[in-house]
């Protein structure tokens, strides 16, 4: 988030205008659809790239049952990094390895593609979640900012928080019972003595 980046209303609005394209359903196995790997590839070569097997597996069906939504949150980076600003300042292609793998499937497990169109704070999250993956912030904000933002409406975030939060309670409940147990152990071996 070192560099600034495209003004972040532009970004949510080009979300918003998403065309019906980007939107279809991605192609799994032989069922008709959108070939995101040509997508993908579209991209790379768009932002003077040049695209391997590795880039194009990315767009690739795996056949897993979450496999929809993450071909389908592929397809909305990459209509996010064909904006005219990414083209005159491409993203590393490590960057964008980066986005549309790792980070495709931690979107994908949180949140379906559509909810990344319609709700307001889902398409911010979407956004500024890709501006951050390829060392971006959006203009006129300071790293901080930018980075408040992102971990305030992060779904990846609050997902990892509650899950840390579940294994501490899980933690502490453990604990509990152990104390119960060995008070117990103690109080029956004081009435045997008695």
């Amino acid at each position: 988030m070192k560099s600034e980046g495209p003004d972040l209303e532009s970004m949510l609005r080009r979300v918003m205008e998403t065309p019906q394209d980007f939107l279809a359903e991605p192609r799994l196995g032989a069922s008709a659809g959108v070939g995101v790997a040509a997508v993908v590839g579209d991209l790379w070569r768009l932002l003077s790239h040049r695209p391997g097997p590795d880039v194009l597996a990315l767009g690739a069906a795996r056949g897993g049952s979450g496999d929809r939504n993450r071909l389908a949150v592929i397809m909305l980076l990459c209509w996010i990094l064909a904006d005219e600003s990414f083209r005159r300042q491409p993203p590393s292609p490590e960057a964008l390895r980066t986005l549309l793998g790792e980070g495709a499937e931690e979107l994908a497990a949180q949140v379906t593609a559509a909810k990344f169109i319609s709700d307001p704070h889902r398409r911010e999250e979407l956004v500024r979640f890709s501006l951050a993956r390829v060392g971006l912030r959006p203009r006129g904000e300071s790293v901080a900012q930018a980075q408040d933002r992102l971990t305030s409406l992060s779904s990846v975030e609050r997902a990892r928080v509650m899950k840390a939060s579940r294994a501490a309670e899980q933690r502490a409940r453990e604990i509990r019972e152990a104390l119960a147990r060995k008070a117990a152990e103690e109080s029956a071996d004081k009435w045997t003595r008695e």
